[in-house]
């Protein structure tokens, strides 16, 4: 009976352990692939992930400083993490970065699709250049992530596709952003189909406004102070508040969630 009662209690101290370090258990030895993930959004996924207890490939299109820096973030923050330049337009490259996951470190769980590019043109002066460029940018990457998951991941694996706000709510100059938002976010609802039977999920989030470096070049700030009187919680979001999202729908207990688009934008839309 003593025997018994040490054993329960090593055991039940030894799971109380764990809770308070979060998500290690979900996230050990899981190998994640975070395309753009050298700044903004991508590189808070990376380093939650990491956190977590995944292996993290931070992709990097062009600055290898950047990526340098989120692997040393991740690294500080106790996860492992490895930067692989590709430019995920390619679909030679894109395929590469996704075989070098299986190839050199055992395979492929979980696949975080992150890139994107909004030029604001109004319709009327759009052209088909323009037009060419959202969805080379926006659209195929998530094409080619998609299938590349549906070759390479494994059983019970797990995508996410970071699309935009802009899907839900319409702003003057932002209709072929939004239109390869759109669509990328349908391509990913038909994979949540097709990838279920494997136990793979697909979801897609939506950021509200968030404070990333390219957000806080771009926008005047009299829009940010009257987003943040919008917002239900009174504040711009931070990359790291998507970067939760993601961790949930990766781990574990997000396994029952599948062919969503997660709105997280503190109430906004």
């Amino acid at each position: 009976m003593i025997d018994l009662i040490d054993y329960l209690g090593e055991h039940l101290a030894y799971r109380y352990h764990h809770l308070l370090r979060g998500s290690d258990i979900r996230m050990n030895s899981k190998i994640a692939v975070v395309t753009g993930a050298s700044r903004g959004i991508g590189r808070a996924v990376a380093e939650r992930l990491g956190t977590d207890g995944a292996r993290v490939i931070v992709n990097y299109h062009s600055d290898a400083v950047a990526a340098k820096d989120a692997v040393a973030a991740v690294e500080r923050a106790g996860g492992r993490a490895t930067a692989v330049r590709a430019d995920v337009r390619d679909a030679t490259q894109l395929s590469s970065l996704v075989k070098a996951a299986v190839t050199e470190y055992g395979g492929l769980d979980v696949l975080v699709s992150n890139t994107g590019m909004a030029r604001p043109t109004s319709l009327a002066d759009a052209t088909d250049e323009d037009l060419e460029r959202h969805f080379a940018i926006n659209t195929r990457p998530v094409f080619r992530a998609l299938k590349e998951a549906a070759l390479h991941m494994r059983h019970g694996g797990r995508v996410v596709v970071i699309s935009s706000g802009a899907t839900v709510v319409a702003h003057p100059g932002a209709g072929l952003y939004a239109a390869s938002k759109a669509a990328a976010e349908q391509l990913a609802r038909a994979a949540a189909h097709e990838l279920g039977p494997r136990g793979i999920t697909v979801n897609s989030v939506l950021p509200g406004a968030t404070r990333t470096d390219a957000l806080q070049a771009q926008m005047p700030a009299d829009v940010a102070a009257s987003i943040r009187s919008q917002t239900p919680l009174g504040r711009l979001g931070e990359p790291a508040d998507i970067a939760s999202v993601v961790a949930f729908l990766v781990s574990d207990e997000g396994a029952w969630i599948n062919g969503q688009t997660i709105h997280a934008s503190g109430g906004l839309f």
